[in-house]
This record gives structure tokens, sequence and C-alpha cells, in this order.
């Protein structure tokens, strides 16, 4: 998992790379429903960013007590 989304997060300073391996590691179901909700938002149409942005607002508290 690591090295998928270390290709992913080509460009982000590794010390943000490494706040987001952190907080999957705490709570990976918790990121592994919102990829999934994230791919549903997707299949109505909604862009991959205007649908991440939503999931990630629907839990911005979750992911805000893992940091």
């Amino acid at each position: 998992m690591k090295k998928m989304l270390a290709n992913q997060m080509k460009g982000v300073p590794q010390a943000e790379q490494d706040k987001i391996l952190a907080m999957l590691e705490k709570d990976p179901a918790l990121f592994q429903k919102i990829a999934e909700e994230t791919q549903a938002e997707m299949k109505r149409g909604k862009s991959q960013q205007d649908a991440a942005m939503f999931v990630a607002k629907k839990y911005e508290t979750e992911i805000g007590k893992l940091m």
C-alpha cells in the first residue's frame, strides 16, 4: 500500500506523505469507506475532485481526529 500511495503522491513533500500514511494506518476502515463513497459519487456523475471533496467534507471530523 505504501508503494502504491508513494506513486500517487509524487511531488508531495515527504513530511506530508508520512502524515497521510500515519492516518491511514490508524484507521484503514475509514479510508476504505471514503474511497468507496468517492467512487459511488463519481458513478453519479461528479468529477473525481468534486466527489473527493464532497465525501471528505462528510468525514472531516473523523479525519481531524486522526491528525
